[in-house]
């Protein structure tokens, strides 16, 4: 297969039908999905078991130990590698990120190593953020293409295409068990030298249910991504 888009999800069952037909359906050939479900109460993984039945380009991975956003999207990287995808996109299950960019993605992808979809660079937006979120969103952003060394403009973005080249490198290391996955990641990026271009992107509003990034949260990243450097 040519590419794999990696979703992890928790409580999407409302959103991930929607999502796997935009994937299908972006205008990229051989494309596949792999769902990374951590036992979803709302019955996620089980939406996913029935599409998959009828559709082979569509997958699941079940997990049931060791829950939590940073963890499900190291096992859904290990397991696209492991399953001979070329390129592989992370994205959120929820909707806010619109499956028709894949298609720029991969072309971008020949000139580099890593595609990110930009909210900041020309022609990207934000459309779901809150006066206050933006405020903060915008110190974070600044902070952790800081301490990271990333010239980068959206280094909180979870919307990347990779080459599986470059994930093999890092993935098994991945330590983190919640959505600092996404520094994480910045992190092995720079230090290998690969090299990161950004793509904009329009950042939609969920499609249902409640977001699972809180405001604080974000503050709390910016202490560990210190300490992360630290480590080295």
């Amino acid at each position: 297969m040519d590419t794999i888009a990696m979703i992890p999800t928790y409580n999407e069952a409302s959103n991930i039908k929607t999502v796997i037909e935009g994937i299908l359906n972006c205008g990229v050939s051989d494309i596949e999905v792999l769902v990374v479900d951590d036992t979803s109460p709302d019955g996620t993984y089980k939406v996913v078991e029935e599409i998959a039945k009828t559709n082979p380009k569509v997958h699941l991975l079940l997990r049931k130990e060791n829950r939590g956003r940073g963890h499900a999207g190291k096992d859904g990287f290990l397991k696209a590698v492991e399953m001979g995808a070329k390129y592989v996109v992370e994205m959120d299950g929820d909707g806010s990120h619109d499956p028709k960019y894949i298609k720029t993605f991969r072309q971008t992808l020949e000139t580099c190593d890593v595609v990110i979809g930009s909210r900041y660079v020309d022609g990207g937006k934000d459309e779901e953020r809150t006066l206050l979120r933006k405020l903060i969103s915008g110190f974070s952003r600044r902070y952790l293409s800081f301490i990271l060394g990333v010239k980068i403009k959206d280094p909180s973005s979870g919307y990347r295409m990779f080459k599986s080249e470059v994930l093999k490198t890092f993935a098994y290391k991945l330590a983190a068990n919640d959505p600092f996955i996404v520094s994480e990641v910045l992190y092995y990026l720079r230090k290998n030298k690969f090299i990161i271009k950004e793509e904009p992107i329009e950042f939609l509003s969920r499609v249902s249910g409640q977001s699972k990034l809180k405001a604080w949260t974000l503050f709390k990243y910016l202490f560990k991504v210190v300490k992360l450097q630290l480590r080295g």
